[in-house]
């Protein structure tokens, strides 16, 4: 009882790291109703760029956390105003796009690998002891981890309930057309969606790289099916059903390792998957119109 007590607090930690991802994916899904295949890349992006600030330009820990999130939400939105959008504009195809960020995210891998090569590298960050708190046991790091994706998914649920852009987001997600012609602005909407969700994949990247401990440049592309399931999990485009995904996806994986190798643990994941699409293909929370 005491292991598979430990495991859950370790799948509260992998929940919060899938969350950032997750509901940063669902968002942009959601608005551009396209898949981004390269999304693995741009964790990569934000992880690389966190690495160079604080370990070669030796900035406090924190503000290179801040820095390479934003600087991966530029470079979000710029791939997509300069690379994705002409595509989605000549051939509104899922299977179209899909090859295409399929083919971005080759091109971001292998130039991070130019710049960073392929070796592991840290954070310059001291590693803590755990911390026993009732049954769990978490390190300070895990607990920041925990924190930041609390704080993270009640400021996008204060965006989408609260603000003019989270509403405008909301009705793209329902109807583009629609939202289009009544009068908002779906260009803005689009870009600051790509930014939000590259911010997201950046944040993520870092506090995946923190959780790990060790990382490369391709870390976050082994992630990417995992983020997936836990998008296909909670709902297409759902972005309350991506949390409940990731929280799904992040306990089952941790709590499996008590009965089988920790090795297939992110197999798992796929077999809830499949369970849930022969069970309820729609998802936890159905999103209507969505693939």
């Amino acid at each position: 009882m005491t292991l598979f007590l430990l495991t859950v607090g370790f799948g509260i930690v992998t929940a919060s790291v899938l969350s950032l991802l997750s509901v940063g994916l669902s968002l942009q899904f959601g608005v551009t109703n396209y898949v981004n295949f390269a999304y693995g890349s741009y964790l990569g992006v934000g992880m690389m760029v966190a690495y160079t600030l604080s370990g070669t330009f030796h900035l406090p820990f924190v503000l290179s956390v801040v820095l390479a999130t934003l600087i991966t939400g530029l470079v979000a939105v710029l791939i997509s105003e300069f690379i994705l959008d002409p595509f989605a504009r000549r051939r509104k195809s899922l299977f179209y796009m899909l090859i295409v960020t399929f083919g971005l995210s080759l091109v971001l891998d292998n130039i991070l690998q130019i710049i960073y090569g392929v070796g592991f590298v840290e954070f310059p960050i001291a590693q803590s002891s755990p911390v026993q708190i009732g049954p769990f046991s978490f390190t300070k790091v895990q607990l920041i981890i925990v924190a930041v994706a609390i704080v993270a998914m009640v400021g996008i649920h204060l965006l989408l309930s609260k603000t003019r852009l989270g509403k405008a987001m909301r009705a793209m997600s329902d109807n583009a057309d629609l939202a289009r012609a009544s009068g908002i602005d779906t260009r803005s909407v689009t870009r600051w969606t790509w930014f939000i969700s590259g911010c997201l994949a950046g944040l993520g990247g870092i506090v995946l790289a923190l959780n790990i401990v060790s990382f490369q440049t391709a870390s976050g592309d082994a992630m990417l099916f995992v983020i997936f399931a836990a998008v296909i999990l909670g709902g297409i485009g759902q972005t309350y059903g991506a949390m409940l995904g990731a929280l799904v996806i992040g306990l089952v994986t941790e709590t499996s390792v008590v009965y089988i190798s920790s090795a297939y643990k992110q197999d798992v994941a796929f077999v809830v998957l499949i369970l849930m699409l022969l069970v309820r293909p729609q998802g936890i929370l159905a999103a209507r119109g969505k693939a």
